[in-house]
């Protein structure tokens, strides 16, 4: 075993981003990956074991990044999101999560064969999902708003909720077992979730009103932010036990619904840094687990536990307490599938494992291995049949990666036009009607608003778009456009047209860093593109074959043609050219360009050169 805890350290971060990776490149889900990991790391191979490294800091440190995990996703519960999903959720997480509590308490006494009252006590806990598991899934699983919305309400609302009933079923539990019997530690019990709530909603205010009156500097935003959470958490947490998940999301919601310009600046940073955090604790959790636990999980009364879970607690829980919404049997089909547990399940799991232990409950040491059953078993099953089952009810946002443009024109609506002839999903939106009108006339989708707008975000359903292309005729705008949207597209997948000096501009030295990639080529910006395409250029589809290869197909291209970009048949992704691109396609993929029909390219250029001298 490693003996060095900056070691340690070190190699549960690479193995957590390494995991990520790893989930990305193959496409796999990241947390089955990062358990895998983990369980190599630990329990398998004996390389480490953080819970021992780490001693009494192991769990104050799980804790922490827990709440900062559950703060970050509650920041994306504004409440203009679930319009139109209120009923669903507000039942899901309320009746739902009740008869799930109920049913799964039933089957950890009656099949896993706990004592009634350490039965309830887990079967409160087992009604979380969570943000460090779903939002992951729902990353790749590309679902349609309704059913994603839900899902992720739901695992980030119930998250603390699932640890409070934990809590406050230990609570009757004591007060019942009491001698004398105690009303006072009950209604302790409820004044200390009551101030949890309060001063996470008085600190959310608190931040917001200082944040918009600038009493704090725009470099010690997110630091301070981050700070009030672990003083959130803790100042909840020291009165009683696990309100403090409770505390930091009531701050974040606070917050998401205050909409503060500074919060949506700090989101991805906030992202990153959630992910960061869930790489590690899953690597930590799992390598902190024993042998023995391993061994204990095959045992027959958890396997047949774990099945109740998965295909009766669960499904019938969505299924009853979304009778009378207007939710489809598909969407209630999906949402009573996944219910994957995570990192608050187990950290709870073990703190209560080992209170029950002390009060005299010997049935509570097999909670620990009953918990990574659960966990690890939902993670496997739910982490590869999501994407699966999603597509076979018809949830999923089907076909190859779209392409948004940003901006109406003659280019834009040929480009579309094309790429729709290809079976690509594209969407044009601009603020102008006008600009768009050609684009309808053609059968286009089209989308009226402003792409920066916060509203934009609410009305428009982004996921099957995985390219942005902003192509309007104002340079800068088409950079802050790019610049808004890299955290969400990737900068491999933000462009924008080559920046211009038509008009006096002195752009030359605009950072590398501002804007997206430069489409095409250097000499193409947005004036010579849509004067070609209204002197007659068309944009041409080529299949590359065996006989007739890329090579063929450069050297017979028209010197005044441009390549804009190559649909691969293996995947139907889109690769677009640029400056620097170096695309080799290969038989049977589709390389789309932009050729003259009999006008040369020297006429326009000639005309725009015309242009130039009159202005000046």
């Amino acid at each position: 075993m490693i003996d060095s805890l900056l070691l340690q350290i070190t190699i549960i971060g690479m193995l957590g981003v390494g995991s990520q990776w790893v989930a990305w490149r193959f496409r796999l889900p990241a947390i089955v990956v990062m358990s895998i990991v983990g369980l190599m790391a630990g329990p398998l191979f004996g390389l480490m074991n953080p819970e021992e490294s780490f001693g009494e800091l192991y769990s104050p440190t799980i804790s922490l990044a827990v709440a900062i995990i559950l703060f970050e996703g509650s920041l994306n519960l504004d409440f203009k999101e679930v319009k139109g999903l209120g009923k669903p959720v507000l039942r899901i997480v309320t009746l739902g999560a009740f008869i799930a509590w109920i049913l799964g308490s039933l089957a950890a006494h009656y099949i896993a064969g706990l004592s009634i009252a350490v039965a309830f006590v887990i079967g409160g806990l087992f009604i979380v999902t969570g943000p460090t598991v779903i939002l992951p899934l729902l990353r790749q699983a590309k679902l349609k708003p309704r059913p994603a919305k839900i899902l992720k309400w739901e695992g980030i609302i119930v998250d603390p909720i699932g640890a409070l009933l934990a809590v406050f079923t230990f609570e009757i539990i004591v007060f019942l077992m009491g001698n004398p019997v105690d009303p006072s530690a009950l209604i302790t019990f409820f004044l200390a979730a009551l101030f949890a709530v309060v001063i996470g909603y008085g600190l959310g205010k608190g931040v917001g009103y200082m944040f918009e009156n600038g009493y704090v500097p725009e470099f010690l935003k997110s630091p301070f932010v981050f700070a009030v959470v672990i003083f959130c958490f803790t100042a909840a947490d020291e009165v009683t036990h696990e309100t403090g998940l409770l505390s930091v999301t009531a701050m974040g919601m606070t917050l998401a619904n205050m909409r503060i310009s500074s919060i949506d600046d700090m989101r991805h940073f906030k992202e990153n840094m959630s992910l960061l955090l869930i790489s590690a604790i899953f690597v930590m959790l799992t390598a902190s687990l024993t042998r023995e636990t391993l061994v204990e999980i095959f045992q027959p009364g958890i396997i047949a536990f774990v099945l109740i879970m998965l295909f009766v607690v669960r499904p019938l829980s969505i299924f009853l307490s979304t009778i009378g919404t207007d939710l489809l049997n598909s969407e209630k089909l999906l949402v009573g599938w996944i219910a994957p547990r995570g990192v608050v399940a187990l950290t709870v799991a073990s703190y209560f494992a080992g209170v029950l232990s002390e009060e005299g409950y010997e049935d509570a040491n097999i909670l620990v291995s009953l918990t990574f059953a659960l966990v690890f078993t939902t993670v496997i099953a739910h982490g590869f049949s999501m994407g699966w089952l999603s597509k076979k009810l018809h949830l999923s946002q089907e076909g190859p990666p779209g392409v948004l443009l940003v901006g109406g024109n003659l280019f834009t609506t040929k480009l579309a036009a094309t790429l729709k002839s290809l079976d690509v999903p594209v969407l044009i939106i601009d603020s102008s009607w006008r600009k768009l009108t050609r684009a309808r006339s053609e059968g286009l989708k089209t989308f009226h608003g402003e792409v920066l707008s916060e509203q934009t975000e609410y009305s428009l359903d982004m996921t099957p778009y995985e390219y942005l292309i902003a192509a309007t005729e104002i340079d800068s705008y088409n950079a802050l456009v790019c610049t808004t949207f890299v955290p969400e597209f990737g900068r491999n997948d933000t462009f924008q047209l080559n920046l211009s000096d038509e008009r006096g501009d002195t752009l030359e030295g605009l950072d590398h860093r501002i804007g997206g990639r430069i489409l095409f080529r250097k000499d193409v910006t947005w004036e010579p593109l849509n004067e070609m395409v209204e002197n007659g250029y068309v944009l041409r589809k080529t299949t590359i074959t065996e006989k007739y290869t890329y090579k063929n197909y450069t050297e017979n291209l028209d010197e005044q043609a441009i390549k804009l970009f190559v649909k691969k048949k293996a995947t139907g992704v889109i690769y677009f050219f640029t400056e620097h691109s170096d695309l080799a396609p290969e038989r049977g993929d589709v390389v789309v360009s932009l050729t003259p029909p009999s006008k040369e390219f020297e006429k326009i250029q000639e005309k725009l050169e015309n242009k130039r001298k009159n202005k000046q």
